[in-house]
């Protein structure tokens, strides 16, 4: 999981529900900071949540990692590895395809296709030895342990906006849950379950990249915080059951009535961002308590008709 944004949010979430976690992330200094505010702000028992620098597009590193994951556990009779999620990711500017450089294109790859593929592989072979190792499991049906991987939803790509590389690259992880899933039932593997998670679109920088002031109006109806989508999706992680499930923060159905309950805002700018697609100051809170969608959009609705 990773050490900033939404892996960041999902982190506290999961402590907050008394989980064990391990985070990872390539930057050492973020992952520092994000392990300390997590101490800090959290009623912890020791060696609850620790971390790793780790690149997961790196196969040296993605081992170990695991060897990591692994060792956090020895010795704990009643505890493993149950949710291994990848939602590491990178966009590159929105420009078309000949005029981003290869290297741009490596690294989204690496860290979207690459990154979980070597991520799912790892999470396979330590879930198998887990369940080798533990006899009570194997008398058990149905997935114990899930994988999840972050493609688009269904309709998540006719909906985003972002470049071909960062479209193709999602699609792919859709893709790789399905037939992840077939490969596992086929081999006798049903205990380790595979889903797609789709956050939606979360404000951070990936999403705010090259997001010209049009499209951040619109994220004033479509978009949410890390720590709002987080708090939504963390719990139907935690309640997931069989295998290829799809957790989606929005349906096609809330995201209409998100966009037409929420026309001020994406004319005249409203929560998150103003009709110049400037970010509005002091509205983002730390934690659950947000300014209510309703309440924005009324507030939107109340400037319209003053104008």
């Amino acid at each position: 999981m990773q050490a900033q944004g939404l892996g960041f949010a999902m982190a506290h979430e999961f402590l907050q529900a008394g989980d064990s976690i391990v985070l990872c992330g390539r930057n050492p200094e973020r992952l520092a900071a994000a392990l300390q505010h997590l101490q800090q702000h959290s009623a912890l028992r020791p060696g609850q949540v620790q971390g790793l620098q780790c690149d997961v597009s790196d196969a040296a590193d993605v081992l170990r990692l695991t060897t990591f994951v692994e060792r956090r556990w020895a010795g704990w009779a009643a505890a493993a590895c149950i949710r291994w999620i990848n939602n590491a990711g990178q966009v590159t500017r929105r420009l078309l395809l000949p005029e981003l450089s290869p290297a741009d294109i490596q690294a989204v790859v690496g860290a979207n296709v690459l990154g979980s593929l070597l991520c799912c592989r790892a999470a396979v072979q330590l879930m198998r030895q887990q369940h080798k190792r533990n006899q009570q499991q194997q008398q058990q049906q149905g997935a114990q342990y899930h994988i999840f991987n972050c493609g688009f939803s269904r309709w998540g790509a006719s909906l985003s906006k972002s470049a071909c590389t960062h479209k193709a690259t999602k699609m792919a992880l859709t893709q790789l849950n399905i037939s992840l899933a077939e490969e596992l039932a086929e081999a006798g593997l049903s205990y380790i379950g595979v889903h797609n998670l789709s956050p939606g679109m979360v404000l951070t920088d990936l999403l705010l990249r090259d997001a010209n002031p049009v499209a951040r109006r619109f994220f004033n109806t479509l978009a949410e915080e890390p720590e709002t989508v987080a708090a939504a999706i963390v719990p139907q992680i935690r309640g997931v059951k069989g295998t290829g499930s799809s957790i989606d923060y929005l349906n096609p159905a809330s995201a209409l009535a998100r966009v037409l309950g929420g026309l001020p805002q994406i004319i005249y700018g409203g929560r998150f961002f103003d009709k110049e697609g400037n970010r509005v100051a002091g509205l983002r809170i730390t934690g659950r308590r947000r300014r209510p969608l309703a309440a924005a959009a009324s507030a939107a609705a109340a400037r319209w008709q003053h104008q």
